[in-house]
């Protein structure tokens, strides 16, 4: 435990940034995992990957043409073509079995290994290769019709990876461009750290699985589908616990199902109404902080350490049930967890500054994470609102790309002025 938890009952009204830090203060990284390097993508290196010989291995040719000595084509022009004989040909994959030697060529693939005595390569197109094809001559000899310099056109050994270097250090990410290294080294798996597992329990009676018949009274469960696909954008592995209802019991038996995770989230539950339940389970279980947090949306929150077998706690962050605060809160707060137990250096989504168009209004002294559309124009990056900013409105969130920030000592953005943006999304129009 890095702190010692609060009493429940003693509700604290804390900034954005010290909730972060508080939370982020329980979570490590994970142990690593050794897996394919295809199925390791996104997840971020345990180790150095170190190279295990020379990339290229040898000198190889960086086009399609003719393995020469440069020296013989010196005074070489269109003009005054020099005469070479040619004795043989390399495609990329074989092994030279003949040299070059003064007066000498040979025709030689992209790729294919330099042969002893050979110091450039001529192209195609800088001799009569295609004019001989062309008459039915055969590739005998060529004419040269370009001087080249030593090493032109020429690939050395170890270009690209030399032996027992450090080519990709630990705490990389594994793009495409790394895992195309990987594969060209040799490496079949490669140690990362794990993806975390997140349980994830929406909770209310007045909550229906998705599938089901509408019942009056009733409203389908989004919470559980925005935040897995929230949590597997993150990089961590969502598990779908299923709803809890608004009962000691029934809840008790879904947090327990969840125990098995690296961090729980919960929606709903976590106010100040007679069935938020959350809370007080919770607290009758385990340690728990519940704070209101000067932002909006997502102002209520809890977050404390599940210990049902008391001896493997599990973190468990309490995101409020209305939609949109459910999302924001998990942005701001599980995000940059998810992303530390992954060991990534960035925690953060990237931000931008912006001239916004339309007014961001803070009317109770909270930092407000406004809904926007962000675009550019003429080099610049413009915000609007999505619409009803109301923590309800679940498809505002559909047409944001960013979250735009008024800070919480400032009654309002006004347009004309720049703000920080958290970017969502880069789609094309925003380019």
């Amino acid at each position: 435990m890095v702190e010692q938890f609060h009493d429940h009952k003693d509700e604290m009204m804390i900034s954005v940034e010290e909730a972060r830090t508080r939370i982020l203060g329980h979570f490590d990284i994970l142990d690593p995992e050794f897996k394919p390097i295809l199925d390791a993508q996104g997840q971020v290196l345990a180790q150095d990957v170190v190279g295990p010989f020379d990339l290229p291995p040898l000198d190889n040719s960086a086009m399609d043409g003719y393995a020469i000595v440069s020296g013989d084509v010196a005074e070489a022009s269109p003009y005054n073509p020099v005469t070479l004989r040619v004795v043989g040909f390399l495609a990329a994959g074989q092994v030279p079995t003949k040299n070059v030697v003064p007066g000498t060529a040979i025709r030689i693939m992209t790729g294919a290994p330099i042969p002893d005595g050979a110091d450039a390569v001529v192209p195609f197109e800088n001799t009569d290769e295609m004019d001989r094809k062309s008459s039915g001559r055969e590739l005998s000899e060529i004419d040269v019709r370009i001087e080249v310099p030593v090493s032109a056109n020429i690939r050395s050994a170890g270009d690209d990876v030399k032996k027992d270097d450090r080519v990709i250090p630990k705490g990389n990410t594994l793009g495409a461009a790394e895992i195309g290294v990987l594969a060209s080294l040799g490496y079949e798996h490669v140690n990362v750290f794990r993806r975390p597992i997140v349980a994830i329990i929406a909770t209310g009676n007045e909550l229906l699985g998705i599938g089901g018949e509408p019942e009056v009274g009733k409203i389908y469960d989004s919470n559980s589908y925005s935040l897995a696909a929230s949590v597997r954008n993150a990089g961590g592995v969502p598990r779908l616990v299923g709803i809890a209802l608004d009962d000691v019991d029934d809840l008790s038996n879904k947090l327990e199902a969840g125990l098995s995770s690296d961090i729980l989230l919960t929606s709903a539950g976590v106010s100040k109404g007679d069935y938020d339940i959350v809370k007080d389970v919770i607290a009758d279980r385990g340690q728990i902080d519940l704070w209101s947090v000067r932002m909006r949306p997502a102002k209520p929150l809890a977050f404390g350490m599940l210990d049902l077998n008391k001896n493997n706690p599990v973190p468990h962050l309490g995101l409020p049930g209305n939609p949109v605060s459910a999302l924001v809160g998990f942005e701001q707060f599980g995000r940059p967890a998810i992303r530390k137990m992954m060991g990534h250096k960035k925690l953060d989504r990237p931000t931008i500054w912006a001239t916004l168009e339309e007014p961001i209004y803070n009317y109770d002294n909270r930092k407000v994470f406004a809904r926007v559309v962000v675009k550019k124009r003429k080099g610049r990056y413009f915000v609007n609102l999505t619409g009803n900013q109301n923590s309800n409105i679940l498809t505002s969130m559909t047409r944001a790309n960013g979250l735009a920030i008024c800070p919480e000592d400032l009654p309002v953005k006004e347009p004309g002025q720049l703000v920080e943006v958290q970017m969502l999304d880069w789609p094309e129009e925003v380019f």
